[in-house]
């Protein structure tokens, strides 16, 4: 099970100004450091596309340092594909490039798909706009994406407004129609996307989409901090550090986007750990004194089982800490 991080192309889509290409780096980085190795980056609309300020060749420049640390592709958009971007592609060494058309219409495709092979680079496919066919259709399309050559087939709830119970559906019937892993990539407009994430894992889909704090167009994508504490809770580790993760969000991250939309780590932690905010005061007193991760703390107090812990609590679980 993978956890495929669109921060930094999806996430684009929010901005006034796109990332910068330091700051793309450093966001890099951070996921990598973290432990997330699928990372999508560049402009919004993909590789090729005429919006944006910053070009790919600057991206793919500033993520070239990190090229053999993880999977770091790019979206990529039949209509922008040419010569120019195949070359580019393939003398930056890009991970990935994630071809995306119409859940309907996805015949434009087969020839984008070939060239990405040829150059010897892992093709993925998103049937954007999955909604708006049925299962049944869906299926269909992603066994000719498959049989174009794609590695990797994403469901993509593009309007967030999918629900588990058709999640699960849609998710079924590709795993039972393509041999190739599928994923899915779910919006958050209607509150759900981290319910139909874990809903689309159930089904069988293998790779899920987040980004940072939510950050999409519209109501913005699965927080990929949430899947991972959803997934955590769960019994489900995915070998992320997700504590290192919150960290970079509240003290870098919070300050590239400062109106970041989302749940704010801390009270990630609260859930995940079921710890009431009333206790925070004294939780902050003793992470300051002892010098050891509030969020860390915060799970290992509540271990103990205690709804209200006191001083002589935190005080163990900081001593647990430091050990």
């Amino acid at each position: 099970m993978e956890i495929l991080d669109c921060t930094l192309r999806d996430g684009s889509h929010a901005l006034k100004e796109p990332f910068s290409t330091d700051a793309a780096a450093m966001i890099i980085a951070a996921l990598l450091q973290s432990g997330v190795k699928v990372i999508e980056f560049g402009k919004p609309s993909g590789i090729g596309s005429p919006k944006g300020s910053v070009s790919d060749e600057a991206y793919l420049e500033a993520a070239l340092p990190y090229a053999g640390r993880g999977e770091l592709g790019m979206f990529c958009n039949p209509k922008f594909f040419g010569e120019k971007e195949y070359e580019i592609a393939r003398r930056y060494r890009i991970g990935f490039l994630r071809v995306g058309t119409n859940a309907g219409t996805v015949e434009p495709a087969e020839p984008v798909i070939a060239k990405i092979r040829q150059a010897g680079i892992k093709a993925r496919f998103s049937l954007v706009q999955a909604h708006s066919v049925s299962p049944e259709k869906l299926a269909e399309n992603a066994r000719k994406v498959a049989g174009y050559g794609a590695q990797c087939v994403t469901i993509m709830d593009s309007t967030g407004t999918m629900m588990p119970a058709q999640v699960k559906e849609y998710v079924a019937s590709l795993v039972k129609a393509v041999d190739i892993p599928v994923g899915f990539h779910g919006h958050n407009n209607l509150g759900f996307s981290v319910a139909n994430a874990m809903a689309a894992l159930d089904a069988g889909a293998s790779s899920i989409d987040g980004a940072l704090g939510g950050l999409a167009r519209s109501a913005g994508n699965a927080p990929t901090e949430m899947l991972c504490a959803v997934l955590e809770k769960q019994g489900r580790p995915t070998g992320i550090d997700w504590y290192r993760l919150l960290s970079f969000i509240d003290e870098k991250f919070s300050i590239i986007v400062p109106d970041l939309k989302g749940i704010p780590p801390l009270d990630i932690i609260f859930g995940y750990a079921g710890f009431h905010s009333r206790n925070l005061a004294m939780a902050e007193a003793v992470a300051r004194r002892e010098r050891v991760n509030l969020y860390r703390l915060i799970v290992e107090v509540m271990r103990y089982g205690l709804s209200n812990p006191d001083d002589a609590a935190f005080n163990k679980a900081a001593q647990e800490l430091t050990k």
